[in-house]
């Protein structure tokens, strides 16, 4: 019974930190475009391919 004296305002500190956290974020955009980094992911590897194609060592002058 003694550790909820301790635990339940621990608690209430942490909700309420998180809370604010969550707002901070929401305030400064963190969740104002949600869909780029989703098609981020599905168009880089595309973007990657291209420059490796592009960057192909030449047959005609191998290194030394």
């Amino acid at each position: 019974m003694e550790s909820l004296y301790f635990l339940v305002p621990c608690a209430l500190v942490f909700i309420g930190l998180a809370i604010k956290v969550l707002f901070w974020a929401i305030n400064n955009g963190q969740y104002d475009n949600l869909d780029t980094e989703a098609h981020r992911i599905l168009f880089d590897a595309e973007k990657k391919n291209k420059d490796s194609a592009q960057s192909a060592p030449d047959d005609k002058n191998p290194l030394p």
